[in-house]
């Protein structure tokens, strides 16, 4: 009963919108160009909050299409807002714009060479995650839009938004910032859509998750203060390193043993242990840091205050102090259940419904989060694997790679969904 009941939800969202604006041409023609502003775009990669010369290339692409653009939101992120010929609704559609350091090792034509300062050390520059694509396919899909303006039902807000992978330190930045700035606001959006290309996941195929997709990111510091003492008589110091070592240890039972994993999954990582100088010396002090990855409130508010109670009871135990410091650096990515149910039917017909593929939550985080958390969103993964592939590579790594095929597609679903919504009744 509970599919029957679906699938006539399901029916009746079709039978409302139609069978969407018949597009297709405007698909093919905008193809080219989106490919070769990706190609730009990631031969010209540039860090979070440097993003000038590509909000200049979006900024200029838009005001081209007569949109109305504001530059300089949150640092570089730039905001374009266009209004249909009737009136309604107000959607917002995102692409993050910032890429990473990390220096690419394919052999492309549009390979990156580019390389920046990144804390004090130089770095290659490298779109490790996608954000070229996404940044092409959101120009595209507002060509698109602006060619069509007698189909749009409300006003379309697109989002480019910088220092997606996190501000410079003492900087604000990201969707956060974003946020703080308005920019929902002036219009009020009622929903916002967002994508990620996936080097695992074939052309072709759309996966997707109602409820909590992405994981709460948040990062930790955790300070161990010991005494020193030369490293052939332990007995007169507090060693900081065995301190730090017990304390590793302990958070990990906080996972596979408070942690009811059935529910959702959760993860405790330390990325960096920084202590002592020489071999034969045993240091005063210890630093560690490293990231929780949480997917239900419940879960992130208890692993926040076990952290906090286990590292300064462990120290205490072995004869020293230490304190954890933990900081927010994404919410939960959480899909609205009622638009997801409401725009599934949207992706079956532009995708195929074999190829719209329900997944499990991940670990990975999105700032895409702060928007969701003030309106209703829905963000999905747009396959970016070249079909047949014996071996694709991660996200944030440099041989990370896309197949410029799957971006069509991606224009397609973000021009239907903003359609579609517009037009629901």
């Amino acid at each position: 009963m509970k599919k029957l009941c679906f699938s006539l939800a399901g029916l009746f969202t079709i039978l409302c919108y139609g069978q969407g604006p018949k597009l297709d041409k405007d698909y093919e023609k905008i193809e080219s160009k989106v490919i070769e502003w990706r190609h730009d775009i990631h031969q010209n990669p540039e860090l979070s909050n440097r993003e000038f010369k590509t909000a200049e290339k979006i900024a200029k692409h838009l005001k081209s299409l007569g949109i109305a653009v504001q530059t300089g939101v949150a640092h570089t992120g730039v905001v374009g807002v266009l209004k249909g010929n009737n009136p309604g609704k107000v959607v917002a559609l995102r692409a993050d714009i910032d890429a990473l350091p990390v220096t690419e090792r394919n052999d492309l034509p549009f390979k990156s060479e580019v390389t920046s300062e990144f804390l004090g050390e130089q770095v290659g520059v490298m779109h490790a995650c996608g954000h070229d694509t996404h940044t092409a396919i959101l120009m595209g899909v507002a060509e698109v839009l602006a060619n069509n303006k007698d189909k749009i039902n409300g006003t379309v807000k697109f989002i480019f938004q910088p220092a997606e992978e996190g501000p410079p330190p003492g900087e604000e930045g990201g969707a956060l910032l974003m946020v703080k700035e308005g920019v929902l606001k002036s219009p009020d959006v009622d929903a916002i859509f967002g994508l990620h290309i996936n080097s695992e996941t074939p052309v072709g195929v759309i996966r997707y998750k109602a409820g909590g997709t992405m994981a709460a990111a948040q990062s930790f510091t955790i300070k161990v203060k010991g005494k020193q003492s030369h490293g052939s008589q332990p007995w007169s110091g507090v060693d900081p390193i065995l301190i730090s070592a017990k304390i590793i240890d302990g958070l990990q039972t906080i996972i596979s043993r408070e942690s009811e994993l059935t529910n959702e999954a959760a993860v405790i990582t330390v990325g960096k242990i920084k202590s002592g100088v020489r071999f034969n010396i045993i240091p005063e002090s210890a630093e560690m840091i490293g990231t929780i990855r949480t997917l239900d409130y419940g879960m992130k508010d208890h692993i926040n205050k076990r952290m906090k109670e286990m590292v300064a009871t462990i120290a205490k135990v072995y004869g020293g102090e230490a304190t954890c410091e933990i900081k927010d650096a994404t919410d939960i990515t959480y899909n609205d259940p009622k638009l997801v149910d409401q725009m599934l039917p949207t992706l079956n017909r532009v995708a195929g419904s074999d190829n719209v593929q329900l997944q499990k939550a991940i670990t990975g985080a999105e700032d895409f989060s702060y928007f969701q958390r003030e309106v209703p969103g829905f963000f999905f993964f747009l396959g970016g694997m070249t079909p047949g592939t014996k071996e694709s590579f991660p996200h944030h790594t440099p041989d990370f790679l896309i197949d410029d095929a799957g971006m069509q597609l991606g224009v397609k679903a973000m021009t239907e969904l903003t359609l579609d919504y517009l037009s629901a009744k």
